[in-house]
Formats: C-alpha cells, sequence, structure tokens
C-alpha cells in the first residue's frame, strides 16, 4: 500500500456520490466505508500517491456539488503497517 485517502461526510447519498467520482478519476481501489453515527460516513481508498491525492480532490468536488456537509478529508503518503491493520 502506497496511500489511503478519507473522505468523511455527513450523509449517505453524497458519501456514495464523492467514492463513485473517487473511483472514476484515478487508479485506486474501496477498502473500507464505514458508518460511524449521527450521520457520518467515511470512505477510504488505496493507491499510488499521486492517484490517491487525485481521486480524493476529485470526491471533494463532487460532494461539494451535493450541498452537503464534508467533515474531513485526508491523503497518507506511505502509511505505517500498524495503520493498515486498523483500518482493515
Amino acid at each position: 500500500m502506497q496511500a489511503i485517502g478519507l473522505i468523511e461526510t455527513r450523509g449517505l447519498t453524497p458519501a456514495l456520490e464523492a467514492l463513485d467520482a473517487m473511483c472514476k478519476a484515478a487508479n485506486v481501489k474501496l477498502v473500507d466505508f464505514k458508518r460511524i453515527g449521527s450521520g457520518l460516513v467515511t470512505v477510504i481508498v488505496e493507491g499510488d500517491v499521486a492517484s490517491v491525492a487525485a481521486a480524493v480532490e476529485a470526491g471533494v468536488a463532487a460532494y461539494a456539488r451535493t450541498g452537503g456537509e464534508l467533515i474531513s478529508s485526508n491523503v497518507i503518503p506511505r502509511p505505517h503497517p500498524d495503520l493498515a491493520k486498523m483500518l482493515y
């Protein structure tokens, strides 16, 4: 795993919109989709650093078009192996 990208949103439908844009924009793979509670949803993708960065940027832009509330987005290049254990 070279990089992890995360987008946290409020609402399932806008999160799916962001995920669709992320997967179409770059060569990334869905790692996990977590419903945290209180309507918070986190989408996690992995791939090479440039692809993950492009995917997160596309996901944030797609989410902005829905008019929803974006909580956070992040790209983690070269994550520590223990982080991967926590996510999977």
